[in-house]
Order: C-alpha cells, then structure tokens, then sequence
C-alpha cells in the first residue's frame, strides 16, 4: 500500500518553492477587488471604526451608510464583552421580531446567558436560569438538549475552563454568538449576512486540494502571513 501511495506521488507533477513563488508574485491581483473583501468584512461584521478608516486611507465606497452599523456595533460589543441582558435588550429595541422568529438563534443566546452566570460562578443562578428559560425548549429538540446538558456539565468541574466543555467558556465561544447575532440582525433588514472573505479562503482551500491530487506544489498553510510549505508525500 506504502508502495503505491509513493508511485503515485512520483507520477505527480513537482513545482519548486521557488517556481511556485515566483508564479504567485507574477499573477496580477486587482487591488481594488481585494479593498471591496475587505470592507466588506468590515461592514457585515460591525466594525464601523476600523471601516472608517479603511475608507480614509483606501478610497473605497462601503455601499453603506456606516452609522447605519453603530446599532450591531452595540450588540457585538455587548456579547463578546458577556453582557447578554444588555444586548438581548439592544437587539429588542433595534426589532422585536428578530428574536421573536429565530427560536434557535433565542436558545442560543439564552445559552450564552447561562454560560456567563456559570463563568461568574453564579451556580444557583445558573440551574434555575436553565430549569425556567431553556429546560422546556430543550425537550422539544434531542439537539437543543445536548447542547443545554454540555453546557450544565460545566458546574461538575472545579476548573470548568481546563474540562472537555472549556472551549464553551473562550473568547471564541462569544465571539461566535455574536457573529450568529450579527447575522440575524444583517437578514432582518435584508442585507447581505454573510462576509465574502471567508468565503474566497474555503475556495483557496478547495482549489488546493484538488491541484493537490495531480500536482506536488507549495501549499498555503497560514493566509495571515503567507506561509507556504512544499508538501511532497500528498496523495
């Protein structure tokens, strides 16, 4: 098996690093495309400060009036910093509905909730926040449940952070609601909810893997700074 695997590695084509780089530095980008990803990451992301001042030094048109974003900038803010009350309030003022509709995206934040008492080590509060605001809509779903009974099993552990549910209790967790939010609030006013950046990344990923099944070539391994690595056993 070994064998065949190296056969067939060796009837790839091979592009050297150097080949490789000097075709990527010869390929022409349009900068101004890649300014519009940009801002529009900013823009469905709600980060009006950073989109003002790309627009100050870039030139380009955010195709949206930026103080139309401050409201989202509010309610992100509120969750990544874990004041749910605050921005369950915010995102009621901004348009009822939007909470009134999603019921998954409501548990999710009333599940952000209780994981904020638990980080405060409100453990009272927590299981009757959970027994009176998610015990009952978690029985409608075998999903909903899971997700309540992982994130209770983080009051079984002493150091909650360090137990297998810790990852519940990172920046990304919050980060990751308030993005979810976001885009709710974003398909209430029928704007686009979902930044394009990303999207052209899991493209580069998939260009990769399938140049990567004929030919042996540098891959790109970190798009934060342009790492590229060789990798000669793909097959």
């Amino acid at each position: 098996m070994v064998s065949q695997n190296n056969s067939s590695s060796k009837q790839k084509n091979s592009i050297a690093q150097k080949d490789w780089q000097e075709r990527l530095d010869n390929t022409e980008v349009d900068k101004n495309d890649l300014r519009h990803i940009v801002m529009n990451y900013l823009v469905i992301e709600g980060y009006k400060d950073a989109a003002e001042s790309f627009r100050d030094e870039s030139g380009v048109d955010p195709e949206l009036d930026l103080s139309s974003i401050a409201d989202r900038m509010k309610i992100r803010n509120a969750v990544q910093s874990g004041d749910i009350t605050t921005a369950k309030g915010l995102v009621n003022d901004l348009n009822p509905e939007i909470l009134d509709t999603n019921t998954l995206l409501y548990f999710h934040l009333q599940q952000q909730h209780l994981i904020e008492l638990i980080r405060e080590n409100r453990i009272d509060d927590a299981i009757d926040f959970a027994r009176e605001e998610l015990a009952a809509k978690s029985e409608e779903s075998p999903n909903l449940l899971e997700e309540l009974e992982r994130t209770m099993s983080l009051i079984a552990f002493e150091n909650a952070e360090s137990s297998p549910m810790g990852y519940l209790l990172s920046p990304t967790q919050r980060q990751m609601m308030a993005s979810e939010l976001n885009a709710a609030i974003l398909a209430s006013q029928c704007l686009e909810k979902d930044p394009r950046l990303p999207l052209v990344l899991k493209m580069l990923v998939h260009a990769q893997d399938l140049l990567g099944k004929k030919t042996i070539f540098p891959h790109l391994i970190n798009a934060v700074d342009g790492t590229l690595v060789l990798k000669e056993n793909e097959t």
